[in-house]
């Protein structure tokens, strides 16, 4: 059996430079800074087990982390309640969008973290007796995946909070189901607070590597959630993280991931890398088109498909 390639000697600048002719796709407009987003912004980057970082030419540009947060704060829901999330929440795909207005039949639940209803009832289940503690745990718990401080940019958070009218139907669906306890407008709030953390693609590289690591942070040596959690978080992410494609997904890149609309995609290789790449525009199941081109290049040059024999 031959070795995997050696990820420190891995091109992403010539990985990204191969990416750039690929124009398909749209920049996502459901908050004005989304809309704003520049369509040429193309970044890769990996964390290694080593606390290494390789990356390539716009790694360290700014986004909000949107819905990359979601196996996060799916990470923190399950350290704070010691488990008992999982009885709040389900596990399986659903084969429809992000923001479907669904929660299972019979019991109210979220189908899965990594969908809106589901990370909205996450980021409620998160240590904190109001929406100011919470989110102030939120953002040590982030901080403690990423390694390093994260700001939050306040007008995505205002504008995510007033135009997120589906997360505010979610939340009052799942108030009138008895399946989320905290107000509607403040669970909003808190989640929107959360989609609205800012980092690059280096950072959402060595969160992905802290879940690959089992839970430790390769570049601290802190560890900031039990192995257990993080491998129940990869597992979600590998059957539920991109939305209705997961399936294709792990046929074709075979690697536990979480899309977002801002155009970042975060992987997580259990005890080989995490890795990121970023690039605004998404194609109709709300994945980065150069993200995926990318995210299927380094499982293939790299080895690291899950279910690939080696």
């Amino acid at each position: 059996m031959t070795l995997p390639p050696d990820p420190r000697s891995y091109d992403l600048d010539a990985a990204r430079t191969r990416l750039l002719p690929e124009r398909r796709g749209k920049v996502d407009d459901s908050i004005p800074q989304l809309a704003d987003a520049d369509p040429d912004l193309c970044a890769l980057a990996l964390a290694l087990p080593d606390g290494s970082i390789r990356s390539s030419r716009q790694a360290t540009v700014s986004f909000s982390v949107q819905s990359a947060v979601k196996p996060f704060l799916f990470a923190l829901a399950l350290l704070d309640t010691d488990g008992a999330a999982l009885d709040r929440v389900g596990i399986e795909p659903t084969g429809e969008s992000f923001d479907a207005i669904k929660l299972e039949s019979g019991t109210g639940r979220p189908p899965n973290p990594m969908v809106n209803a589901g990370a909205l009832l996450t980021a409620s289940l998160v240590e904190g007796s109001d929406p100011e503690s919470r989110s102030a745990r939120i953002a040590r718990g982030l901080a403690a995946f990423a390694g390093r401080e994260l700001e939050v940019d306040e007008d995505v958070a205002h504008n995510e909070h007033l135009l997120g009218d589906r997360n505010h139907a979610l939340a009052h669906l799942m108030r009138a189901e008895g399946t989320l306890e905290p107000s509607a407008d403040d669970t909003v709030a808190v989640y929107a607070r959360s989609c609205a953390t800012i980092v690059d693609a280096e950072t959402l590289a060595v969160m992905g590597a802290t879940l690959a690591c089992g839970g430790v942070n390769p570049r601290t040596g802190e560890r900031v959630v039990p192995e257990r959690v993080a491998r129940d978080v990869i597992s979600v992410m590998a059957t539920c993280g991109v939305y209705d494609g997961s399936g294709r997904w792990m046929r074709a890149v075979g690697v536990p991931a979480k899309s977002s609309v801002s155009g970042a995609i975060v992987l997580s290789a259990p005890g080989r890398l995490g890795a990121a790449v970023v690039s605004p525009p998404l194609d109709e199941q709300g994945t980065s088109v150069r993200g995926r081109l990318a995210s299927e290049a380094l499982s293939d040059d790299l080895a690291l498909h899950s279910f690939a024999s080696r």
